[in-house]
C-alpha cells in the first residue's frame, strides 16, 4: 500500500494550493473573496481595527483579530502603536510576502531569506490642508526585496514578476481603486 505525503516547501502545502487553484479555475465563484474590517475609534489618535470574519466562495468563515493604530507623539498621538500609513506599508509587505512565498513553493525554491522594506515620503500641508496643491498621500512608494535560496538569479527574476503581477495589494497601491464612501450621521 502507498502512503501518500503532501509536498511541503517553504511552509506551503504545495498540493493544496495546485488544488484551490484547480478548483477556482473551474469553478470561478468558489474564487471570490470578500475582506471587511470594522474601525473604531479609541480616543486621540488611536483607533483599533476588528477583523471578525471573511467569506470564501460565498461561506463566511470566522476570524478573531485587532488591529491597533496611533501616531507618533510629534503627530498628536501617544505612540501607542504603528500609524495607519505603516500598517499600509506592512499590509502591502505582507501580501507580496505571501506571494513570494508561495509562488517560489510552486516552483520548488526553497528560501532561506526573504525580507521587504518599503518606504515613502508625505508632505504633511496636504494632509494638514495647508496646501490644496500639495497632494495628502504619497507619490510613489520605494522598496526593496531581499531573497536567498536555492532558486537561480533568473527563477528568482520569474518570481518577482509573478508576485508584481499577481499580488492584490500590489495591484491596489500601483493602480487605483474605487472608493465608494458612504457618510451616516447619528
Amino acid at each position: 500500500m502507498q502512503t501518500m505525503t503532501r509536498s511541503m516547501v517553504n511552509g506551503i502545502d504545495v498540493e493544496a494550493l495546485r488544488s484551490m487553484i484547480d478548483q477556482v479555475g473551474a469553478v470561478p465563484a468558489k474564487g471570490m473573496a470578500k475582506f471587511e474590517v470594522a474601525t473604531r475609534w479609541m480616543g486621540g489618535t488611536s483607533s483599533e481595527t476588528e477583523v471578525e470574519a471573511w467569506e470564501l466562495g460565498g461561506e463566511r468563515l470566522k476570524r478573531g483579530f485587532a488591529i491597533r493604530t496611533d501616531e507618533p507623539a510629534q503627530l498628536c498621538g501617544r505612540d501607542m502603536a504603528p500609524n495607519p500609513q505603516e500598517v499600509l506599508m506592512a499590509a502591502v509587505n505582507a501580501c507580496m510576502m505571501v506571494g513570494y512565498v508561495a509562488v517560489s513553493a510552486m516552483m520548488g525554491v526553497e528560501l532561506e531569506k526573504l525580507e521587504i522594506r518599503t518606504s515613502g515620503t508625505l508632505d504633511l500641508r496636504g494632509f494638514l490642508g495647508i496646501d490644496q496643491q500639495v497632494k495628502p498621500g504619497y507619490e510613489g512608494l520605494d522598496y526593496t526585496v531581499v531573497i536567498k535560496g536555492n532558486g537561480t538569479p533568473e527563477q528568482f527574476r520569474q518570481i518577482h514578476d509573478m508576485v508584481m503581477a499577481t499580488s492584490p495589494n500590489f495591484s491596489n497601491m500601483s493602480s487605483p481603486v474605487t472608493m465608494r464612501p458612504q457618510l451616516m450621521v447619528l
